[in-house]
């Protein structure tokens, strides 16, 4: 199927799309600091860049896009246009996260992935739920989950 956009167009699109400060990321973000909870964000120095660290608890959390992330909910579907481009940019965004995970909890951090589907679309979660899930896991000994809108683990 051929792209509706012209390349100059489809560009434009596409650096409007955020990397960090998204809406999801900043929906957690405000109910664990109404929490009292405080963090950094985007730290540089730790693998994959988690969106969200806790130095205190030894705690990263990483807001994940389902699209981007390839996540399996009904959120994430590839797209039509260029499936081998969108196939190939996807996974490969699925191994740095799988790496980052491995590297952050062999350096003894552990690791909270929130899916973009907990938060809306047909999965959703009620934000408390989402927020409480978040709290107990920074404060519990619990080395990684995911909380996603089909279950939290």
């Amino acid at each position: 199927m051929a792209d509706v956009h012209t390349p100059e167009q489809r560009q434009r699109n596409m650096s409007r799309i955020r990397g960090r400060d998204t809406k999801p990321e900043m929906t957690v973000r405000r109910g664990l600091h109404a929490r009292g909870l405080r963090y950094r964000l985007q730290d540089r120095n730790l693998p994959g860049r988690p969106d969200l660290v806790f130095p205190k608890y030894r705690v990263v959390i990483f807001v994940h896009g389902c699209f981007w992330h390839g996540h399996n909910c009904p959120m994430f579907h590839l797209p039509a246009t260029r499936p081998d481009f969108w196939q190939t940019k996807i996974s490969g965004n699925q191994s740095r996260d799988a790496k980052a995970l491995r590297e952050l909890l062999a350096s003894g951090w552990r690791v909270l992935t929130v899916w973009e589907c907990c938060l809306k679309g047909p999965g959703r979660m009620p934000l408390d739920s989402v927020i409480d899930d978040c709290f107990a896991f920074i404060v519990g000994t619990q080395q990684t989950a995911d909380i996603s809108g089909q279950s939290s683990t």
